[in-house]
């Protein structure tokens, strides 16, 4: 009967210890959230997966979209996010408000309103009522979440013309890629455009620019990549894999002898990509004015 036990132990404990060793190599899950095509780089990371020599091995990929950072908060808090691009606003949020003082910054993704370089655009009817800021006093505007850097910078503009949420407009929220058509409909005076949906021919034919995010704030580091430091200190290597491909993915993407190709890669014609939109299509110098991470990666060896 002891002998029996102490099989049955001995079995017990190959079975913890090997599926223990069988579960430390198996690749770490990174699951990376995005709100914006193209504009975030985990929209299109696994569109150059050849270039990732790791993936698969040592860390698995899954892109994960959010209407906006808001919700990027609590899914990192609640251990459902790796690694998040929160913008400005969100990461103050992530910080005091939801006590992730162990939260981390591992890049920067893109700043807005460098001169010379594009700034979120805040749009209003061509042919409409609103000639300049003042006339959004008992408005209606919308924004794609409350908290999230476009509707900050927003906040902040109307707040210069002595203007408060719920007292002198209204704000409603919706997903970036339903505003163009709640603005022509008239279901709102306003709307966030940022790219690549401010680049959509349709919204330019019946919008213009009331203002742009450096008119209320100036320049701004917007998005950066954020992880919890348990989580780093658990999976170093495994990060540092991740971002090595990353930066060699980026890099790709921002070179202009690959252009030709990243236009095709970002295509609506592309089936994989029919909801990106035509951001690479607008101009050819929209992704490096987007992405000032590129002057870090020059400096990268691979």
């Amino acid at each position: 009967m002891r002998l029996s036990r102490l099989m049955l132990a001995s079995i017990a404990a190959a079975a913890l210890f090997g599926a223990t060793s069988a579960q430390a190599d198996d690749p770490v899950k990174i699951r990376l959230s995005w709100v914006a095509p193209v504009t975030n780089w985990a929209s299109i990371l696994l569109e150059k997966k050849d270039l990732a020599r790791h993936l698969g091995k040592s860390y698995t990929l899954e892109p994960v979209r959010f209407a906006g950072t808001p919700p990027m908060v609590t899914a990192l808090a609640n251990g459902e996010l790796e690694v998040a691009n929160l913008a400005y606003s969100t990461l103050a949020i992530a910080i005091q408000n939801a006590g992730m003082d162990d939260l981390r910054i591992i890049a920067d993704e893109f700043r807005d309103g460098v001169p010379g370089y594009y700034s979120q655009e805040y749009m209003v009817l061509t042919d409409g009522p609103i000639k300049k800021v003042d006339d959004l006093k008992g408005k209606v505007v919308m924004t794609n979440a409350a908290g999230s850097a476009v509707d900050v910078a927003m906040r902040a503009m109307l707040r210069k013309f002595s203007m408060e949420d719920k007292r002198d407009y209204t704000m409603v929220e919706s997903a970036f890629p339903t505003m163009r058509a709640m603005l022509s409909e008239k279901k709102v005076d306003m709307v966030p455009a940022v790219l690549p949906f401010s680049y959509d021919p349709e919204l330019r034919k019946i919008g213009r620019t009331l203002f742009i995010q450096r008119d209320a704030i100036g320049v701004t580091d917007m998005i950066v990549w954020t992880a919890r430091k348990p989580f780093i200190d658990k999976n170093r290597p495994a990060m540092v894999d991740f971002m090595e491909d990353t930066l060699r993915i980026t890099r790709w993407f921002l070179d202009p002898n690959n252009h030709k190709e990243a236009i095709e890669i970002a295509s609506p014609s592309n089936p994989r990509n029919a909801s990106i939109g035509s951001l690479l299509r607008a101009t050819p110098t929209t992704i490096p004015r987007c992405c000032p991470i590129w002057r870090r990666c020059r400096r990268t060896s691979t």
